[in-house]
């Protein structure tokens, strides 16, 4: 493998590890004698190090060892958790999270975390700003084995010298590792460290004074390994010695067990180990690049177009055999559509899993007592929403929290329990998944934001009284509309729910509001299954055919012309008891026609919605349902009205797809 696939996988799993610390530490923070939880944050953290050092990102692998040493505390219970060990251990995931970030971005994943390597080792030992360390300076010779002593001398031959270098870290310091990994790593960029004194992982676990020793096989000289070294922060003094092959000690108890160990394995493999035993456990799953996924599901697109004009062609041959290897492979390829789609497939929880820590911050920036109840983590969404929907939900959260929620004293005051909840739920319904954000709050002040609509002019005093409930809770998605009554971090400037409102309507979906004043408010999102292959009605306007989306139609009626209305200088008709305006395709689009709608003798209408308020869309003639596949219409083709892309029919026309929601305001 190269460096950028390692790269990648490091990235990636460092992502899995950083969410699972989380995750972990958010139950601690509600459960702080389980050892079984720090356990569990400890082995991420050790392997997130380990994988850190490996790749060379050595500031990373250093922070992240400062905090595996206080969990180790943690662990043995030779430290008891307090909510400021939280917020230190908190604040250090953040420097990770926002160093594997730079590291992603293309940078060396470097960042100045002096503060908080100094907040680590305080915890570890509170007295360490006070303390005045004695410097202690091995003057023993390093002791090297057989195989090191080859090394050296092969080094010898390629003009190589071998140095011994003794450091001294000023006893003021309050991160030795962090320093000594310093010191490793530019000594590594001169040479080849061929050994240390205490050993990588005594130091690795700061189980040294203020001194360690190395051996170094570099072709530089002492002047220039002098002075890169000295130049490192807190390093008082380096005293560094060439030395001599016969000035160098080899050890014989080394060899001793090095001999040991090769007569235990001789002897081990004259035994039979049985076939079990070399079982390894293969993994059932592989990492898929998006980038290939995504070029499968448009071949298939592209397979789905020719079925479809296969299916014409068979429907018109009349041949036999044509039309029964047509529908076996029509029966097929549905199969493959589903594996497909399946395969794009991902669990919400990939959204979900941020939002715990980001309410826990929240939760104490406000100071208020919160509980995220999450539901449906494990429905599946198209990856194509999944990378959409973050956003949205991070504002309705916040919206929650900050409006929704009432403070501790006024949730007393209603006789509420002190912790407010928020709930994050996610549920399949058709072809549709849902979700809910909820709050057990204040609910929506109807007066209050009437007030604040008349003021902004988002509606007339004398519309105010005749708007229901649900259209008023509706005036808080027009743009720049806030309730606050301050401007915050959090909230108030009133962006945020008029652009909740445009993404999910960007993404075919629809989000609607319902609340009970004293119990709290809903948001209720509907999103579609996926968005690259859907089910739409193909409509003929004039010579031109166009698909509407399922999702969007409540019904499709024929009417006569003296059916039609006039209300306002609008044409309305009368259905299902409520009255629906009505909008000629024709007319919207422009498409040339002699006949026009109004001279037919029948109108066919397709009823379509958009939460709470319909609209008829005229047109000449339904021509049946079809599995459309939505194509972009590229740069060139943008924000043209009504229209959100394009498809090619079974004939290899091109079919546009209507956007039912902007001819609803």
């Amino acid at each position: 493998m190269e460096y950028n696939d390692f790269l990648e996988m490091f990235i990636e799993e460092s992502k899995e590890h950083l969410q699972a610390i989380n995750d972990e530490l958010l139950k601690l923070e509600t459960d702080v004698e389980s050892v079984a939880i720090v356990n569990e944050i400890f082995r991420s953290a050790h392997t997130l190090k380990g994988m850190a050092a490996s790749m060379g990102f050595e500031d990373l692998a250093s922070l992240t060892h400062e905090m595996e040493n206080v969990l180790d505390l943690l662990r043995n219970s030779k430290l008891k958790i307090t909510p400021d060990i939280m917020d230190v251990i908190f604040q250090c995931v953040d420097f990770i999270e926002k160093m594997v970030g730079n590291i992603e971005q293309g940078g060396d994943g470097k960042e100045n975390v002096t503060d908080i390597v100094y907040q680590l080792a305080k915890i570890q030992n509170p007295s360490i700003s006070e303390q005045a360390a004695t410097i202690v300076t091995s003057k023993d010779e390093l002791e090297i084995d057989e195989y090191q002593l080859t090394v050296i001398n092969e080094a010898r031959k390629t003009g190589n010298s071998v140095y011994q270098i003794q450091v001294l870290i000023d006893e003021k310091c309050v991160m030795k590792t962090v320093r000594a990994f310093m010191v490793f790593q530019a000594a590594e960029e001169l040479g080849e460290i061929i050994k240390s004194n205490p050993s990588v992982e005594q130091i690795e676990e700061e189980n040294f004074a203020d001194s360690f020793t190395l051996l170094l096989l570099s072709e530089c000289d002492i002047q220039e390994i002098q002075t890169t070294l000295v130049n490192i922060s807190e390093i008082k003094e380096v005293v560094i010695s060439e030395k001599d092959s016969h000035d160098l000690k080899v050890s014989d108890k080394i060899l001793a067990v090095n001999n040991e160990k090769s007569e235990i394995n001789n002897s081990s493999q004259s035994k039979e180990v049985p076939d079990n035993s070399k079982k390894k456990h293969r993994s059932k799953s592989i990492r898929i690049d998006i980038d290939k996924l995504d070029l499968l599901m448009n071949l298939f697109s592209e397979l789905i177009i020719d079925r479809g004009r296969l299916e014409q062609i068979a429907s018109k041959s009349q041949l036999s055999e044509l039309t029964e290897t047509v529908e076996h492979m029509t029966r097929i390829s549905t199969d493959l559509q589903g594996l497909v789609l399946n395969m794009r497939m991902v669990p919400i929880e990939q959204v979900f899993s941020r939002f715990p820590r980001m309410i826990r911050d929240l939760a104490k920036e406000l100071n208020k007592k919160v509980q995220l109840v999450v539901e449906g983590a494990e429905t599946e969404l198209d990856r194509t929403v999944i990378d959409e929907i973050g956003d949205p939900l991070i504002h309705l959260l916040r919206n929650a929290l900050d409006h929704g929620l009432e403070s501790t004293e006024e949730r007393i005051a209603s006789n509420k329990a002190e912790e407010g909840k928020i709930f994050l739920k996610a549920y399949h319904s058709g072809n549709h998944v849902f979700i809910e954000v909820s709050d057990d709050g204040k609910g929506i002040n109807r007066e209050k934001v009437l007030t604040k609509a008349i003021e902004r002019g988002v509606v007339k005093e004398e519309e105010a009284n005749t708007l229901t409930d649900q259209q008023v809770y509706a005036l808080i998605f027009s743009s720049g509309f806030s309730t606050a009554d301050k401007i915050s971090d959090i909230s108030g400037r009133g962006v945020g729910l008029d652009v909740v409102k445009t993404k999910i309507e960007s993404l075919g979906g629809v989000i609607s509001i319902e609340s009970v004043p004293g119990h709290g408010s809903t948001f209720l999102i509907q999103l579609p299954l996926t968005l690259s292959i859907i089910y739409s009605m193909l409509v003929n306007v004039g010579e031109e055919t166009y698909a509407i989306p399922f999702n969007s139609i409540v019904e499709i009626a024929a009417i006569s012309p003296g059916e039609v209305y006039t209300l306002y200088g609008k044409s309305v008709i009368k259905f299902r008891g409520q009255v629906v305006p009505l909008v000629y395709l024709q007319e919207a689009f422009q498409v040339p026609n002699v006949e026009t709608s109004e001279n037919k003798q029948e109108l066919f209408i397709v009823i379509v919605r958009k939460g709470d308020k319909t609209v008829g869309l005229v047109v000449d003639s339904v021509l049946g349902q079809q599995e459309v596949v939505l194509k972009s219409l590229g740069g060139f083709l943008t924000n043209l009205f009504a229209i959100s892309g394009a498809t090619i029919l079974g004939n290899g026309e091109v079919a546009l797809i209507i956007d039912c929601n902007q001819f609803i305001n």
